[in-house]
């Protein structure tokens, strides 16, 4: 077989003695397996091939087993793990396709174009199943804000963001970010998109028919973002920021561009075979594509559009450019599809061909340059049960009491240090960026529990999320899986919705460290298990590993997005108190939980101990009851109780209303830990006078324990706890909206 190599690519011979292919992320026992698929040694082509794609990022070859534990069917699921998004029937021959992704590790050293791209990304997925996307999300993690690095990361990522979903004019409308220690000198940068299909224009990334051509569409290759893949399977260290090339440079003008006419080819319904070039580029697209019909490829890389000189078959294949796909049709409807791109001023040059020996043959200057069999690409990839080992920490928290701290007198002083939190604070300085109203079908803004879209033609809408605590996960993974998938769930209920699937993305340190495999088994199983009770399976999404920094792992973070279905528009329901002399109902127990609290970090100094108990039959039976008041019409408004507890559920309250309230909490708790407690399963409700007595007994019918704590009235904020004569927390509504809204803006401005 003939080699097309430049003068800098080692030979296969010394590929194997120099042991190069480790500089690829490749192990001896790995190469040795690569040595017996191809009955011989790679050359650079075909071990940079194989390294893409049994990089963890593109084989999940460490986290797979894990995966499997996750429920992934169910009667509304159409499609789960395995094609570029998941899909979930909403009734009416419609469905909505969604899933989350990480660009993390680029974000860590170019944040424009690494949180840019990440958002590329994941609208290509979507568009690639024949969806048109209708709105993003994005869930963020970062140092502090007094460290200088964390500040730069968070204003270039946001940016980046807003830069990427304005210019092709896709909502960005909701999300979540975190700010901890935890994450400094590696962000979490997780994107969500969602789309919307009629049931007949779903479409696969499948290359069917022997003999069928394949076609290449987007701009020119370019040597941006060559190794992207394994980039994104190692740790971040001081050496990283030598990987800029790693990272991809996007342009949403020209993905505008490929959205629509790619949407335009799906709609003609010539289509066999759709795919889009993300993580490992031309790699990754043609060997799955050729895999899931169980055919091969070959690919002709003299007619792949080129925006750089000289470029190897190596580069062609391991580039990571942007705004790339490749589709399959028929010899007939060829002719068809060079007009329908032609239309949109772009080219779709035919690059290959679908073959029926099983293998991916790259012919480069009229030789064949590399020859590999599908199968060991993709199917017969190396897993690993990697050791799992309960750590240290784990049974130190256990024995911590959360309760010793001296007791908080000055409340309203706490509640403005909590609100003043960066992660609590309000995010306007983020969403203000990004252009939430662009195709108008925004029904809910940033800011509430839940994000809402209309369905157009329906009265129906979608509630979309992205939820979880990292150090509630660290400080006890399968409680935190549980309550990550749980919070979700609840956010999208105080929306008036249905959960109906999640998309996640597993966000941990080094799975070769036998602590942090335990932190990634454990929350799964969380995870799953809140899963199954309540009936929102996983549709798909993404593992990011190896996220450490020079102190250690990040906190495992394995976020959840959720999208849930609003049966009808009357439904909507935001966190906002609608009127004065409406009645405050508090739903579920309150009890001394601090562990991983917001109050505790801020106030304290520490995370540590252990974190909210839950119980996924009580949480299934609030929800329930919950939804079915809303969709009663008994509910003015619904707040989920989070971060910050009861004291930030009623500010927040407050603030998005614009009016006061005036509660009294019985508890038997000391007041701090009553107010500020992150006790799970707990939602705030309004409700008119005249509904309130009609809301409550539906409530005591369900057997859902209640309180209620008082009224909306005025413009302040009075908490009294027990009847107390003197309120122990007093506020006007707009010194703590003052405190909520300059928090970031006065960090980023320091």
């Amino acid at each position: 077989m003939a080699q097309q190599q430049s003068v800098k690519e080692p030979t296969a011979q010394q590929i194997a003695e120099q042991k190069i292919y480790k500089q690829m992320g490749v192990t001896d026992e790995e190469f040795g397996k690569i040595v017996g698929f191809l009955g011989r040694q790679p050359n650079y082509c075909e071990i940079g091939v194989f390294s893409v794609m049994w990089s963890e990022h593109c084989s999940y070859k460490n986290s797979k087993p894990v995966l499997r534990k996750f429920p992934v069917t169910g009667p509304r699921v159409l499609m789960g793990p395995g094609e570029g998004a998941g899909i979930v029937d909403i009734g009416d021959n419609q469905a909505v396709v969604f899933k989350i992704e990480s660009h993390n590790h680029p974000s860590a050293v170019e944040p424009f174009q690494g949180a840019a791209t990440g958002v590329g990304g994941i609208i290509r997925d979507i568009f690639s199943m024949g969806a048109r996307p209708v709105a993003l999300l994005n869930s963020l993690r970062f140092g502090k804000l007094d460290n200088e690095r964390s500040k730069y990361l968070f204003e270039h990522v946001v940016s980046g963001i807003a830069s990427y979903g304005n210019c092709i004019g896709i909502p960005t409308v909701g999300g979540e970010i975190m700010f901890d220690e935890s994450y400094e000198g590696n962000p979490l940068v997780n994107a969500m998109c969602v789309g919307l299909i009629d049931h007949d224009k779903i479409q696969k990334g499948v290359a069917q028919g022997v003999g069928n051509p394949v076609f290449y569409v987007g701009p020119g290759t370019g040597r941006d973002g060559i190794h992207g893949a394994t980039f994104a399977s190692e740790e971040i260290t001081e050496k990283s920021e030598a990987n800029r090339t790693a990272v991809q440079v996007g342009d949403p003008f020209m993905e505008k561009l490929v959205l629509e006419a790619c949407l335009d080819l799906i709609n003609s319904g010539i289509v066999i075979g759709i795919q889009d070039m993300g993580a490992a580029g031309l790699t990754c697209s043609s060997a799955e594509m050729a895999s899931k019909a169980g055919n091969g490829m070959e690919l002709y890389l003299d007619q792949v559009p080129q925006r750089e000189e000289g470029m190897t078959a190596y580069e062609m294949m391991l580039s990571e450019s942007q705004e790339r796909m490749l589709f399959v049709v028929t010899p007939e409807n060829e002719a068809q599809a060079v007009a329908i791109f032609a239309r949109w001023g772009l080219g779709c040059p035919r690059v290959g061909k679908v073959t029926d020996d099983g293998r991916l043959k790259i012919i480069h200057h009229g030789e064949v340059v590399a020859d590999m069999p599908v199968t060991a690409l993709v199917d017969d990839v190396p897993q690993y049960n990697k050791p799992s080992i309960e750590p240290a920490y784990y049974a130190i928290n256990g024995a911590i009491d959360t309760n010793r701290y001296a007791e908080v007198t000055d409340l309203t002083d706490a509640l403005k240090k909590v609100l003043g939190s960066p992660t609590v604070a309000s995010k306007e300085w983020v969403y203000s960026q990004y252009d939430y109203m662009v195709r108008t079908s925004t029904v809910v803004r940033p800011g509430s529990d839940a994000a809402v879209i209309s369905i157009p033609g329906s009265r129906k809408a979608l509630a979309m999320t992205t939820d979880c605590n990292g150090r509630y996960v660290y400080l006890d993974p399968e409680v935190g899986g549980k309550i990550a998938v749980s919070e979700a769930a609840r956010n999208v209920v105080c929306s008036g919705a249905e959960p109906i699937a999640i998309t996640d993305n597993l966000n941990f340190g080094s799975p070769e460290k036998p602590e942090i495999f335990w932190q990634l088994e454990k929350s799964v199983d969380g995870m799953a298990e809140a899963c199954r009770v309540l009936n929102s399976p996983v549709i798909g999404g993404n593992v990011s590993l190896y996220n450490e920094n020079a102190k250690g792992a990040i906190y495992p973070t394995p976020v959840v997005g959720m999208v849930g279905l609003i049966h009808d528009l009357d439904h909507i329901t935001t966190q906002g108190f609608k009127n004065e002399g409406d009645v405050i109902i508090l739903l579920g127990n309150t009890h001394a939980e601090l562990g991983g609290s917001e109050f505790q970090y801020i106030l304290h100094g520490v995370t540590e101990g252990r974190p909210p108990q839950i119980d996924l039959q009580v949480e299934l039976n609030l929800q329930r009851t919950v939804l079915a008041a809303i969709q009663l019409g008994l509910v003015a408004s619904a707040h989920d109780l989070s971060e910050g507890g009861l004291a930030v559920a009623l500010a927040e309250s407050c603030i998005s209303g614009g009016l006061g309230a005036e509660v009294n909490f019985n508890t038997v708790l000391r007041s701090d830990i009553a107010l500020f407690s992150e006790s799970q399963s707990r939602i705030l409700l309004s409700a008119k006078e005249s509904k309130s007595q009609e809301l409550i007994t539906w409530v005591s019918q369900q057997d859902v324990p209640y309180q209620v704590l008082g009224t909306v009235k005025g413009k302040e904020l009075s908490i009294r706890i027990n009847a107390q004569a003197d309120a122990a927390l007093q506020s006007p509504v707009n010194q703590l909206e003052k405190v909520w809204k300059d928090a970031i803006p006065c960090l980023m401005n320091a």
